[in-house]
This record gives C-alpha cells, sequence and structure tokens, in this order.
C-alpha cells in the first residue's frame, strides 16, 4: 500500500508540538529596548490546544479575507462570466498570431511576461502581498485555458508580486522600515537595488517560461496534472457553454440596472469628497486630479455601452465582467492612494460578489447560499493559515523566539567582512521560516544587525539588502506563510505539492542572492 504524505493539517501540528518541546530545553530570553536580557522560560505543555485559538486570533484578519475572497469567487464562478471572458480573450489573442512578430514571440508568452512584470512591480514598489490572493483566483483560470496548470497561474501572480517584494527598491514594508531601523535615508541606494530587482525579475520570469512550454508540451510533466485535468475540462465545459448560452436569462433583470446605478451613485459622491488623488509610491508622492471622476465616469460609459448593446443575451456577463473589472482597478487606487488593506478589500470583493449575483439575474437566497457555499469551499486554506500561526504564538509564549535569534546573531563572530555579510543573510532567512511579517522581522533583527555590521565593516545598505533577500525568498515556502498558504487554498494546490515542486526555484533564488550581495562591499563601502 503507497504511503501518502501526511496532510498540511498534520505537518502544522508537528511543527507545535516540536516548538513546544524547545521551550523546555532552550533557555529564555527577551529583547528589552534592543538589548537581549535573560528571562526565565515557560515550557508549554496543553497550550499546544490554546495555540491554535491565538493563531486562529492572530491571524482573523487574513482569514476573514480568504472567506470573504473565496465566497466573491465562488459567486462570479457561477455566473460563467469569466469563462465567456476567457473565451473572448482567447479569440483575440488568436488573431494576433497573424502579425509575424508577435507569432514569432508568441502571445502566450507576452501574456505570462507582461502579468509577471505588473506583479513583480508591485510587489517592488508597495509591497503587495495579501492583494495577491484575490488576483490568484482571477489568473489562474486564465492560465488553465491558455494550456498551462494552476502551477503556472501562481506563479504568474504570487511568486512574481514577492520575488518583485524580495528585491524590491522602495517597499516600504522592507526596505522604508528596515533603512528607518538602521539610521538610513529611506529609499536610498535605489540604483542598485534597482539591479537586483531587474535581475531576479528576469530569471524568475525566464523559469517561468520554461516550466510553463514543458506543461504545454506535456500536461503529465505538471504535478497537477490530475486535479488540473478535471478543472480544465469544468473550465471548458463553461466556456463552451457561455459560447452556445451566455446568459441564463435573455432580459437584465432591472435589480442590475439598479445595482449599477446604486454603485454609480456612490462613485459619484466618492468623486465629489474626492477630486484629487495623492499616489503615494514608496517615497514618491503624485497628486493625480481627477482620478476618482474619470475612472466613474469610465465606469457610467462602459455600463451605458452594455446595457444599450444589442446582443442582450450577453449583456448580464459583460455586465458582471464590468463589476470585476472596476473593482481591480478601485483596488488599486484604493491601496496606492488611499491605504487599503485587507478590510477594505475583502469588503471590496464581497460586495462584487453581491453585485455579479445580482447581475446574473440571482435572487437573494440564492445570491447568500452561493457565498456561503464558496467560503466552505474555501475553509480548508483558512484553516491551515490559522494553525500555522501557532507555531509563532508557542515560541513567543515561551520566552525562546528572542533566544533563537540572540543566539544565530552570535554566529557572526570572527568570520570576515564577507563572511559576516553572508551568515547575515542565512540567519535572516531562516527566521523568515519562523517569522515571515516583514515589519515585525525588521523591528526584531535591525537593531542587532546594524550596529553589528559596523563592527565588522559591512555597510549599513548591505546588511538593509541582506534583509530583504532573507524576509523574501522563503516566504514562497513556508507553511507558516498565511499568504502561501491562502493561494494554494484558492488555486488548490496541495502544500507538499507545491513544495516539491518550488524547493529548487527557491534554492536558485537563494543563491542567487548571496551571489548579489558581493558586489556591496564595493559599491557600499
Amino acid at each position: 500500500m503507497k504511503k501518502k504524505f501526511p496532510a498540511p493539517v498534520v505537518i502544522v501540528f508537528v511543527l507545535i508540538m516540536l516548538a513546544a518541546m524547545l521551550t523546555w530545553f532552550l533557555p529564555g530570553g527577551q529583547y528589552v529596548d534592543g538589548i537581549f536580557q535573560r528571562a526565565d522560560s515557560r515550557p508549554q505543555t496543553w497550550q499546544v490546544f490554546t495555540a491554535f485559538y491565538n493563531g486562529f486570533v492572530r491571524q482573523a484578519g487574513i482569514i476573514a479575507f480568504i472567506l470573504c475572497v473565496g465566497a466573491a469567487f465562488w459567486v462570479i464562478n457561477q455566473t460563467r462570466a469569466i469563462d465567456s471572458g476567457i473565451r473572448s480573450f482567447l479569440e483575440h489573442a488568436a488573431r494576433l498570431e497573424r502579425f509575424p512578430l508577435l507569432r514569432r514571440l508568441g502571445v502566450n508568452n507576452l501574456v505570462i511576461v507582461s502579468v509577471m512584470l505588473l506583479f513583480s512591480l508591485f510587489g517592488a514598489v508597495f509591497g503587495m502581498s495579501e492583494e495577491t490572493i484575490a488576483f490568484t483566483a482571477l489568473i489562474i483560470p486564465l492560465a488553465l485555458s491558455m494550456g498551462y496548470d494552476s502551477i503556472t497561474g501562481v506563479c504568474m501572480v504570487y511568486v512574481a508580486a514577492h520575488v518583485g517584494f524580495a528585491g524590491a527598491f522602495m517597499n516600504p514594508f522592507t526596505v522604508g522600515i528596515a533603512q528607518d531601523l538602521s539610521g538610513l535615508p529611506i529609499f536610498s541606494g535605489m540604483g542598485y537595488r534597482l539591479v537586483c530587482w531587474a535581475v531576479l525579475t528576469t530569471g524568475t520570469i525566464a523559469f517561468v517560461l520554461r516550466y510553463a512550454h514543458k506543461v504545454k508540451r506535456d500536461p503529465k510533466a505538471s504535478p497537477m496534472w490530475e486535479k488540473d485535468t478535471c478543472r480544465k475540462a469544468t473550465l471548458n465545459a463553461g466556456v463552451e457553454m457561455a459560447a452556445e448560452n451566455p446568459a441564463e436569462g435573455v432580459k437584465t433583470p432591472w435589480a442590475a440596472r439598479i445595482a449599477f446605478f446604486l454603485v454609480l451613485a456612490a462613485l459619484t459622491a466618492f468623486s465629489i469628497s474626492s477630486p484629487s488623488t495623492m499616489i503615494v509610491l514608496g517615497a514618491w508622492k503624485l497628486k493625480v486630479p481627477g482620478l476618482l471622476p474619470v475612472l466613474t465616469f469610465m465606469y457610467a460609459a462602459g455600463g451605458l455601452k452594455i446595457f444599450t448593446g444589442k446582443n442582450k443575451q450577453e449583456t448580464p456577463a459583460r455586465l458582471v465582467r464590468h463589476f470585476v473589472l472596476f473593482a481591480v482597478l478601485f483596488l488599486l487606487v484604493g491601496v496606492l492612494g488611499y491605504n487599503w488593506y485587507i478590510s477594505e478589500i475583502a469588503g471590496l470583493f464581497l460586495a462584487l460578489g453581491i453585485l455579479s449575483g445580482i447581475a446574473a439575474g440571482y435572487g437573494a437566497n440564492t445570491i447568500a447560499q452561493q457565498l456561503t457555499e464558496g467560503a466552505r469551499d474555501i475553509l480548508g486554506a483558512a484553516l491551515i493559515v490559522g494553525l500555522a500561526a501557532g507555531i509563532v504564538e508557542i515560541l513567543e509564549q515561551g520566552r525562546i523566539m528572542d533566544r533563537i535569534l540572540f543566539a544565530m546573531a552570535g554566529g557572526l563572530e570572527s568570520v570576515g567582512r564577507a563572511g559576516s555579510l553572508q551568515v547575515m543573510y542565512l540567519i535572516q532567512t531562516a527566521i523568515n521560516m519562523l517569522i515571515p511579517s516583514a515589519s515585525a522581522k525588521a523591528a526584531m533583527t535591525m537593531p542587532i544587525m546594524a550596529p553589528f555590521s559596523d563592527l565588522v565593516g559591512v555597510s549599513r545598505q548591505a546588511t538593509v539588502l541582506a534583509f530583504q533577500f532573507g524576509d523574501g525568498f522563503t516566504n514562497m515556502i513556508t507553511p507558516i506563510s498565511g499568504v502561501l498558504m491562502a493561494v494554494l487554498g484558492v488555486a488548490r494546490i496541495p502544500y507538499t505539492r507545491w513544495v516539491r515542486w518550488v524547493w529548487r526555484f527557491i534554492l536558485g533564488l537563494i543563491v542567487a542572492g548571496s551571489l548579489l550581495l558581493l558586489p556591496t562591499l564595493l559599491i557600499w563601502n
């Protein structure tokens, strides 16, 4: 009988038990005003069970966000609007093949490269992370329809954004916080960081293109082949159904028209109250007059065109796609201009799910039922996110988290400038497996690393870059990352299969980061 690899829940529980065992053997300690002090350890016993609850409390925002996104996209998928949109996109992409240059480059290649560049920039400039959960749900059906697999879809959004996050040149959550704690001008040293971002992003795109071509030639080469085959069959059936019967009803329900105009009224009110928007890209601030009014006008013009179109059968599906498009646009404006975070984005997508159901002609009970089914479908991923946070909870309650950090810092002695820099990088990489939060890790480690770098003759800029790389790469493999587990849940990729596929790529990134750190010894001397 073939042995099965342990389920993610089992893996997380084992890690919690191991963390609890460490609290019995490691001496305690804690940092007070940046100075490490010994403290009595607190051996953890029955707390392994309360860690589950505390982990859920700790990650409540992410868990609620996952449920809202899962519920919304379940409704959107039920309307078949995305299916018909994919069919239309593929038809237009096929027509581009008549141009010799585009045919030689490959339209699908251009789609992958464009999407990955966009999300890598989002990660590098404003630290996109949690937002990739929602975008993953949008991109995976497109990747499957182009003949690739769900892993390719995750790479196009999540991996691209997190490689950009690691090689960021303006990310306020890594570069900004770490430089501030190190006493450096915010976003200084941007020139070499741009080089690092370009190198890492180019290498990642090349890796993903190579893998995508391999899967397209031989779908069985994908670890997700069996599961994706079923999903592709469902998706193709949906696309065919969308082609034969774009909407269940010929006429657009009046409720959809009312919903459209209510949203228009709300957007008009926002436009009047915020005639200008301050877009913040790291240290750069740009006041954009009329951004919300222009988007509101585009929303109104596009909607009226849909309602007055000749093909009434397409109206509900087109209206759903119209809602989706402007939800994404306003998400970007909200994040860049109005400091939106997961609570606002969750509310946006929940509203999107309700509006999509209304546009498709669903009644209130049907919409509520679809939202419930969507939340139930994604509940497994939400559970893993909460459970994984229990590991950190045990380490902190046992007072050994800071002790682990202090012991790692002690390994920096007597290894030279290059050696010290590499050791700092490896320490940050190891710590990130336990503390994926960039801001929390910066607050704990940079007050230690920055003064130490002065003693060994390493630039603080190089130390910050080591922190960036160490913080970013392993986010894509550690089970403690709530965002990773949420993305895999949305993509329906088992964590164990993801690890077996991604570990070589992560190892390559870690090696690339080590090599990119070496020139800093000369550049930032």
